[in-house]
């Protein structure tokens, strides 16, 4: 069974919470081809959201070769990604982390300025 936990607090949706953390979880090898993801219903209920806002996460996921549905079997980790939707996936995480970071040195008060500056300091060291 995997585990996702959710922010209702971040500015980030649920639905693209709960499809970070699938490719992450897939990205570290937590999730391997095969695997079967829990149903909408189970997952709804697990982290008490809305049914549809997993369902829209499923959805966009099996648009994007991530995961696959069968008809009355369930959802399950697609194949092995190839190296662009594992050049995707990484990027993506990439940008979710700093927009996290980003999101959150706003709401503290830091400017673009500063902002920058620091992770350009970061970067160099």
């Amino acid at each position: 069974m995997i585990e996702l936990h959710i922010n209702p607090n971040s500015k980030v949706p649920i639905y693209v919470q709960i499809e970070e953390q699938v490719r992450s979880l897939i990205a570290a090898g937590k999730l391997r081809p095969g695997d079967q993801l829990p149903t909408i219903r189970q997952l709804a209920t697990d982290l008490r959201v809305n049914y549809n806002t997993i369902a829209r996460a499923y959805l966009e996921l099996d648009r994007e070769g991530i995961i696959s549905t069968r008809r009355g079997r369930g959802t399950f980790v697609a194949g092995q990604p190839d190296e662009e939707q594992m050049r995707r996936i990484r990027q993506e995480k990439l940008r979710m982390i700093l927009r996290t970071a980003f999101d959150e040195a706003r709401a503290l008060g830091y400017n673009i300025e500063e902002i920058t500056r620091t992770l350009e300091r970061i970067v160099q060291q």
